[in-house]
C-alpha cells in the first residue's frame, strides 16, 4: 500500500530540512521560486530558480521536513 505524503503549499520564509543541508523559501511566484540550498549554519548560499512543481517533488523524494514557518 502506497502511503501520501502530502506537502504543505510553499511560502515565502519556510525553511525545509533535507538530512544534512536545509533550504530556504526566499520568494514565491506565480509558477517558479527562489531559494537558498545550505549545509549548516553557513546562510551564504547562493539563491536558486526553479518550478514549483520541481520543487515540491525534490523535497517529497529526499524527505524534506518543515522546521520553520
Amino acid at each position: 500500500m502506497k502511503r501520501r505524503i502530502s506537502i504543505k503549499p510553499l511560502e515565502t520564509g519556510q525553511v525545509w530540512q533535507l538530512g544534512d543541508s536545509n533550504l530556504q523559501i526566499q520568494l514565491v511566484g506565480k509558477r517558479l521560486v527562489h531559494y537558498k540550498h545550505f549545509k549548516g549554519k553557513n546562510h551564504r548560499a547562493p539563491i536558486s530558480l526553479s518550478g514549483k512543481e520541481a520543487l515540491e517533488k525534490y523535497l517529497k523524494v529526499n524527505k524534506g521536513i518543515l522546521v520553520q514557518e
